[in-house]
């Protein structure tokens, strides 16, 4: 697995609207899935060992961004044959497994990806009203070890932006496998 970061965006850049399935078959609008103040977007999948540490804070950190007015969807690029762990059927299984309260996308063509300018698994980030981007950093300052986790940089960003003010602007970079582009 090559570990690679998440690239520098700049804030307030207005972030493309995407249509996408998830792995039960139904269509969701990044329009209508945003709460009232936003929507997290976190590019991620099954088998990647970074990704595998950060689902269930992502997990528990919408809960918590759910009734501030941020909602939650991850979106899967790697629907690739090399990595059947990825599959949409598999997804499945993660979401009824993990009781994963927000959608699960499968993003088949890359596409979306592609255009958020995604690098690895997870690349997370925060959107604003109208999809600007208010927040493209790692989740917290330990990805391996959730118990000495000292600062929660995306979950501050979430209360900045529910609170309507701007994200912090120190954000670190997300680090993960790559995606593993066809």
């Amino acid at each position: 697995m090559a570990l690679i970061e998440s690239l520098p965006l700049p804030l307030g850049a207005e972030m493309p609207a995407f249509t996408l399935a998830d792995s039960f078959g139904k269509t969701h609008d990044s329009r209508t899935l945003a709460g009232p103040k936003g929507l997290l977007v976190a590019f991620t999948c099954n088998h990647c060992p970074y990704a595998i540490a950060v689902w269930p804070r992502l997990v528990a950190l919408a809960a918590k961004a759910a009734p501030l007015g941020v909602n939650t969807a991850a979106v899967n690029p790697n629907i690739h044959p090399g990595y059947p762990d990825d599959a949409p059927e598999r997804m499945k299984e993660k979401v009824l497994d993990w009781k994963i309260p927000f959608p699960y996308l499968v993003d088949a063509d890359q596409a979306t990806a592609k255009a958020y300018k995604a690098q690895c698994t997870p690349d997370l980030y925060l959107l604003a009203g109208g999809g600007r981007l208010a927040y493209h950093g790692r989740l917290d300052d330990n990805w391996q070890e959730p118990a000495k986790v000292k600062k929660e940089e995306l979950w501050e960003a979430v209360q900045a932006l529910a609170a309507g003010r701007a994200a912090p602007t120190d954000q670190r970079p997300s680090m993960g496998c790559s995606i593993k582009w066809r």
